[in-house]
């Protein structure tokens, strides 16, 4: 009896429970992607010069010349930094520190910086880029040296111009800027690499290499002073931490861009396309970053000098003249790396909608193919990856995928960064 009762009691519950464990769980929500195109703004300023992206946050930075300008992925603008009477570059973002490192220079007066900002300060439009507490800046040393090199023995410095045997390697400053570990040390720590401005001049031999200067910044902290542009200071390190060729021929200011994808292990340096008939002039070189740089006689020098070397990498169209590989992409006013293949990479324009002249930016989400002539093509809808959510890492090194021109894949580039057993530097 007692048993009929119980079975009576629990049936109900029974089904109901059933019911609730076979019941459809509801449509997961799709996950938030990144957007196929990303709005930089109209600015009366110079055009825009680089950008850097903070994923995990989801913020935007670019440069404007004289001015940094902060957006949501959005394309919404958080907060500008203005005032500035340099030229502001290229720009990357220190996932160590949290802060947006750029190239910034100061060539009248013979002085080289990178411009440090704490980007978290930035929270309306129109802070000062000296008042406001939100930039630093490091003095380079060993750029003033090449930039004010009497090359001719004349006695005389023949100032910010192109057409004169002045300026060691053609050096008109800096621009392009990137974190990433040292070339042929891709498991290595993280270093800030600032490429050389180059001038543009047919009629010299010894500015046919990009020139890139290696600093370790974990100990800046000693040389950071705030900005004072109207006495420029003069605190930094005395030496670079290493100082690398790259043969591409000469090129109209040099590596305007420099971005290290570390899901690939790749360097982009975007550029303004060179004039010399005998080399290439492509619009985009990329070196590999397991290739080891080789102390190499530097061609074309007017005294016999050695230096490291980095070979281009194997990929992409090879000049027949030459050797120099390269792509015809446009990635001279701002290329970012977001993980996994994809990038930003900046389309710049005058906007007259207001009537007046002002400087714009689309960045157009795009994926590394490594197919020639472009290495890069445009995300179609619906194929933008993920966001990262909160409490997730960077997308990167997590996809496994091979990616064209590297010598690894991401996996195995990870297992590296981790010191897997089975890995050596012999297995590439």
């Amino acid at each position: 009896m007692r048993s009929r009762f119980l079975a009576s009691v629990l049936a109900p519950v029974l089904l109901a429970t059933s019911a609730v464990v076979v019941a459809p769980s509801a449509a997961a929500e799709p996950a938030p992607t990144y957007p196929l195109t990303i709005d930089s703004g109209s600015w009366d300023a110079g055009h825009i010069q680089g950008i850097a992206i903070d994923e995990k946050n989801g913020y935007v930075y670019h440069s404007f010349t004289e001015m940094l300008v902060k957006t949501d992925l959005q394309g919404n603008v958080i907060g500008t930094v203005e005032g500035f009477t340099g030229h502001l570059g290229d720009l990357d973002f220190n996932p160590e520190d949290g802060r947006v490192y750029g190239s910034l220079e100061y060539k009248d007066e013979e002085s080289f910086y990178i411009a440090i900002f704490d980007v978290d300060k930035i929270n309306k439009s129109g802070m000062d880029a000296e008042g406001s507490g939100i930039v630093s800046a490091v003095y380079l040393e060993e750029v003033v040296e090449d930039f004010t090199a009497d090359m001719n023995g004349d006695g005389v410095f023949d100032g910010n111009i192109a057409d004169t045997p002045d300026h060691r390697y053609g050096a008109s400053g800096i621009d392009g800027v990137s974190f990433g570990p040292a070339f042929g040390n891709p498991a290595g720590e993280q270093k800030l690499m600032v490429a050389y401005g180059i001038y543009e001049n047919n009629r010299r031999d010894d500015n046919n290499y990009q020139v890139i200067l290696e600093y370790d910044t974990s100990e800046w902290s000693q040389y950071e002073k705030p900005l004072t542009q109207a006495n420029p200071h003069q605190s930094g390190p005395a030496d670079e931490d290493g100082k690398y060729f790259v043969p591409t021929g000469n090129t109209r200011y040099g590596v305007q861009n420099l971005s290290y994808d570390e899901s690939s292990g790749l360097w982009y340096m975007g550029v303004y396309r060179g004039s010399k008939p005998e080399f290439p002039n492509y619009g985009l070189y990329v070196v590999d970053g397991v290739s080891q740089p080789e102390l190499t006689e530097l061609e074309g020098q007017p005294v016999e000098e050695s230096g490291l070397v980095v070979p281009l990498a194997d990929m992409g169209i090879v000049h027949p003249g030459t050797g120099i590989t390269g792509f015809e992409d446009k990635a001279d006013v701002g290329i970012e790396p977001i993980g996994d293949g994809y990038f930003y990479i900046a389309e710049d324009f005058d906007d007259v909608s207001s009537g007046e002249k002002r400087e714009s930016a689309t960045l157009h989400l795009m994926e590394w193919t490594g197919d020639t002539p472009l290495g890069f093509q445009k995300v179609p809808e619906g194929d933008a990856p993920a966001l990262p959510q909160p409490d997730e890492e960077v997308p990167g090194l997590s996809s496994g995928k091979s990616f064209p021109g590297s010598s690894m894949s991401s996996s195995v580039f990870d297992a590296l960064l981790q010191g897997s057993d089975g890995f050596s530097s012999s297995s590439f």
